[in-house]
């Protein structure tokens, strides 16, 4: 059965678990993940199909169904499941995408490795999900595709299917043009997301981005440009932009350039901060805590999120300011992004001494400073800590968006609570009240989190206000496919 909408994402839209000798599919356990976001869509169509890769020892005769028919509560839809070798899978998503690309997009020049790579390997990858997705697309249909490791997959789908109309989203930042034209593939990347007919990114600053660097490689003209909203100009962050270019043209073809900043589900987490079980647990946790003031902070283990450079200044301010000591404590979540790559490891291996050197600098018998969890924490168990944490602390070095912050302030049903955000989150272009903070300033982020401990209630509410204002006004069912609507009757319009 042909498909009104292909998602084409590289994981697989559920977990797989062994239950007695077989595999059995469940649902994600975050209800803010990008896969549940992205299934919900297949409500509004017929039938949908997702696109995704999966590990076969000889992909060649796989063990398993290579295509699969889903009927859940997010609606009918095929799951294709391209077999790749391990081999394969470590060359196209732990050396290109991780090693080459990831650093570049995030502005970490220095770690940028690009000999490694095996490009022919990217590229044939790319193609079998370019060629899953023409195989299943209804005629004139929506093909939706996310992320960098997916770069080449709409030059090939256009070529093979002209009739489909392609989205394409960025859920990581998009970086400036001297940046991005560091990479030798960057003239094939480009001309493969300009087949597309919507690009999307979370804040005007990474579409700008995106247009001057297809401009620097191709005879492409700005055709339409529009002033930023007001709600996304967030004065003395920087990643503030006051126009931004909505459609370019390029071959006598119109792109449309998107920004569409993803929510998270105000409801489901507004219904589980209410329910009595977490209503009960935050209170465990609060008589646990006693008079100690708790900060929390959430991410992966990954040098772009900013966690030793968090660690760090929480040092900086028990040693400055010792009638602090054993008066906060850090809670400091930092889960593994991604398994036997050295970089992540090496990152988890100094999180773990500088929290160890903190501990035993500062520590009592009665009082530890900092609390380090390296293990993903279930999410029900996660909005307790958001409703008693007196700070999130949330300083990324650079992030697409950042859904974590969202979540404490969607979780914030008291109206209570301090959000310390990095300037070079995306979020922070929508959440303006947050005490914004440079994490590459030692004094700044010593003075965000010493801001958070002394600001006085009125105006903590006032901020927790307008910031639950942005977050529910914003969920997650605000995020479309850029310009494109699920209705196969969309054309694009050539010049």
């Amino acid at each position: 059965m042909s498909s009104d909408l292909i998602i084409v994402y590289h994981r697989q839209p559920y977990e797989e678990v062994e239950e007695n000798g077989r595999t059995v599919l469940r649902e994600n356990k975050s209800p803010n993940g990008i896969v549940p976001t992205l299934k919900s869509f297949f409500g509004g169509v017929q039938h949908g199909a997702w696109i995704a890769w999966k590990l076969a020892d000889d992909p060649e005769n796989p063990d398993f169904e290579p295509r699969i028919e889903i009927n859940d509560a997010y609606g009918q839809y095929s799951v294709s499941r391209l077999p790749l070798s391990a081999e394969q899978v470590r060359e196209y998503y732990h050396v290109t995408s991780k090693e080459a690309f990831w650093p570049i997009l995030h502005n970490f020049k220095e770690r940028y490795n690009y000999d490694p790579v095996d490009w022919p390997n990217f590229q044939a990858v790319n193609r079998r999900f370019a060629e899953a997705a023409a195989e299943e697309a209804a005629p004139g249909a929506l093909v939706w595709v996310h992320d960098y490791n997916l770069w080449l997959v709409p030059g090939y789908l256009r070529e093979l299917r002209p009739d489909v109309r392609i989205a394409f989203f960025h859920h990581t930042p998009f970086p400036s043009v001297d940046m991005f034209n560091v990479l030798p593939w960057r003239k094939e990347i480009m001309a493969s997301l300009l087949a597309c007919d919507d690009v999307g990114f979370h804040v005007p600053r990474y579409a700008a981005n995106f247009v001057s660097v297809a401009r620097s490689l191709f005879d492409v003209e700005v055709t339409e440009r529009e002033r930023v909203p007001d709600k996304w100009i967030s004065e003395g962050t920087a990643l503030t932009e006051r126009i931004m270019p909505t459609e370019v043209s390029f071959e006598n073809q119109r792109v449309s350039v998107s920004v569409t900043p993803v929510g998270v589900d105000t409801d489901f987490i507004d219904q589980r901060a209410r329910s009595d079980e977490a209503q009960a647990q935050a209170a465990r946790l609060r008589a646990d805590l006693g008079d100690t003031r708790l900060i929390l902070s959430v991410g992966r283990t990954d040098y772009t999120k900013g966690g030793l450079e968090q660690l760090s200044c929480f040092e900086r301010i028990l040693e400055n300011n010792p009638e602090l000591r054993g008066k906060i404590r850090l809670m400091h979540v930092s889960v593994s992004a991604a398994s036997g790559m050295t970089a992540y490891e090496n990152v988890q291996s100094d999180i773990e001494q500088t929290a160890g050197r903190i501990n035993g600098r500062f520590g009592t018998l009665d009082w530890q400073p900092v609390a380090l969890i390296s293990r993903a924490i279930p999410f029900a168990d996660l909005v307790a800590y958001y409703q008693v944490a007196d700070v999130a602390w949330i300083t990324p070095l650079a992030d697409g968006m950042n859904l974590v912050c969202k979540e404490f302030v969607a979780s914030r049903i008291d109206g209570d609570g301090a959000l310390v955000l990095s300037e070079f989150a995306g979020a922070a272009v929508e959440l303006g009240d947050a005490i914004v903070a440079n994490p590459f300033s030692n004094k700044s982020m010593d003075r965000a989190i010493l801001s958070a401990l002394d600001m006085p209630a009125e105006e903590r509410r006032r901020r927790m206000a307008s910031l639950r204002k942005a977050v529910l006004e914003n969920d997650v069912r605000q995020w479309t496919p850029g310009t494109l609507s699920l209705d196969p009757g969309w054309t694009v319009a050539a010049e």
